[in-house]
């Protein structure tokens, strides 16, 4: 049977706390399927109403259509039933060690945002609330984290996000509050997870998509319910209890032609039964006839006392294909310089893997719920 998608507007700050009720009606089944919104950003409303199609109909078991990220500039709707995503929260509280208080400093019309809400339902708490409409401030953490009640407290970030808390005192110490920092939307580079560790936070680190409720991998094991497989071309599979019912109007699309299973576009090492991820497959930067996934590139040069931040891109070349480029955020007071990088990448990888090029930068670009926006970065330095 079928019903009408309707839109869920998100508000930001406080408000978004009126959306309770309706969440917690979306994972006892009784409400229609949603699609969330966010409040106040017309253009990104336009952009997701345009493409996943509200007031039209689709079939009643589905709780929550969750935009994707995506990387093509045209989301893809990741229809979510309640049963997934109860399975998703309760597996979550499982592997941390109980139901508890959430702190909610992420966009909540994303995936990683709506499930701090959503497990705050099952937890039967309200969460407290960090206002990100203009920004991350990690100067709000401490006032916010203090009102929390116990017996346990947790939060999801973004590295991006535990980067500028790590340089705020007051925001490290507030971090150090909680029992769990699930980290996820990005990969962590292992520099700034050394610093959070030594500062004595409880990081987490997740890896998942809006087709699988979010993160269903924790510190590169599947939660309880999740299955992982790692094919032959490394590519990442995900299925379980967690895995979405198709896409919004694509019952045909080939990620997820093998029945109970996803296919993702990451590669991957599975290892006695934890998986390591290394980028995404279609990120390979090909040069001089040979592969660089500039992921590996990128968790060296972070180890550069000169580097904040970085990404890595394929700019075209005529002679190469691709030239590697590292774009950085440079340390405070540092002057990164393309040979010190050079020299510091060929010193752990082969040597085709250092950057050819380099650019300073104040930030770098993300969208979604924090991963860096490298075709934004292409279109700029090309």
């Amino acid at each position: 049977m079928t019903a009408l998608l309707k839109t869920l507007t998100v508000p930001s700050g406080d408000a978004v706390r009126t959306l309770l009720p309706t969440l917690h009606r979306l994972l006892d089944g009784s409400s229609p399927p949603l699609l969330p919104v966010p409040a106040g950003d017309t253009r990104e409303t336009r952009r997701l109403t345009d493409a996943l199609r509200p007031g039209e109909p689709i079939d009643e078991s589905i709780g929550l259509v969750v935009a994707t990220s995506g990387t093509t500039g045209v989301p893809k709707g990741a229809q979510l039933t309640p049963a997934a995503l109860r399975a998703s929260g309760e597996a979550t509280h499982a592997r941390l060690g109980g139901t508890g208080a959430w702190l909610l400093a992420l966009p909540a019309h994303h995936i990683a945002g709506m499930q701090v809400l959503l497990r705050s339902v099952l937890s039967g708490t309200e969460p407290a609330v960090v206002d990100v409409s203009r920004g991350f401030d990690p100067g709000l953490l401490p006032d916010a984290v203090a009102a929390m009640s116990g017996p346990r407290r947790y939060t999801s970030l973004v590295p991006a996000q535990l980067i500028k808390a790590l340089d705020h005192p007051g925001a490290r110490a507030a971090l150090a509050e909680f029992d769990a920092i699930l980290l996820g939307g990005a990969a962590t580079p292992a520099s700034v997870l050394r610093r959070a560790l030594d500062a004595g936070l409880k990081v987490v680190r997740t890896y998942g998509m809006s087709e699988t409720c979010g993160g269903c991998v924790y510190d590169g094991v599947a939660l309880p319910g999740v299955r992982v497989r790692v094919g032959e071309d490394s590519r990442v599979w995900l299925g379980g209890s967690v895995l979405a019912s198709g896409y919004r109007g694509l019952p045909d699309h080939p990620a997820f032609a093998d029945s109970g299973w996803f296919r993702t576009d990451d590669a991957g090492v599975l290892d006695d039964g934890v998986l390591r991820v290394l980028g995404r497959l279609d990120e390979a930067i090909s040069t001089g006839g040979l592969t660089v996934v500039p992921q590996v590139v990128e968790a060296v040069l972070t180890e550069h006392p000169s580097v904040r931040e970085v990404a890595v891109i394929g700019l075209p070349d005529e002679r190469l294909g691709q030239r590697v480029t590292a774009i950085v955020v440079a340390a405070d007071g540092a002057i990164p310089t393309l040979e010190s990088l050079r020299e510091h990448a060929a010193a752990a990888l082969d040597p085709t893997a250092a950057p050819r090029e380099l650019h300073v930068v104040e930030a770098l670009p993300v969208r979604g719920p924090g991963k860096v926006d490298r075709r934004a970065l292409v279109a700029r330095f090309s």
